[in-house]
């Protein structure tokens, strides 16, 4: 990591549901929050409790020098909605197989 960059993921002990509209893409008990420096919490859900059929992938890759590649999905009225690293950073190992959304309601 970069000096004084840090990242840290601790498992949810809450309930953790992504809704798009109307509609819920994901619901998790097994979510994990993402927390890096000069960023918001992000969470990182299961891929099984997300609603992978409802999504798209997309051509969209970023990448990121902590966390590795990320590969990006899509809903028809939002592009690159969810994304992923499908081969994360060893530091960030947990977040292999999760997926993260912009907007996240815990309780």
């Amino acid at each position: 990591m970069a000096e004084g960059h840090t990242i840290t993921i601790e498992q949810v002990d809450r309930h953790v549901r992504v809704v798009h509209g109307e509609q819920i893409l994901a619901e998790s008990e097994r979510a994990l929050v993402l927390r890096e420096t000069g960023c918001p919490p992000r969470y990182y859900l299961p891929a099984e409790d997300v609603r992978l059929d409802l999504l798209t992938p997309s051509d969209t890759h970023t990448y990121c020098p902590f966390k590795g590649t990320a590969s990006y999905w899509s809903l028809p009225d939002a592009p690159d909605l969810v994304w992923s690293y499908p081969e994360p950073k060893p530091a960030v190992a947990e977040i292999k197989d999760h997926l993260c959304f912009y907007e996240v309601d815990v309780s």
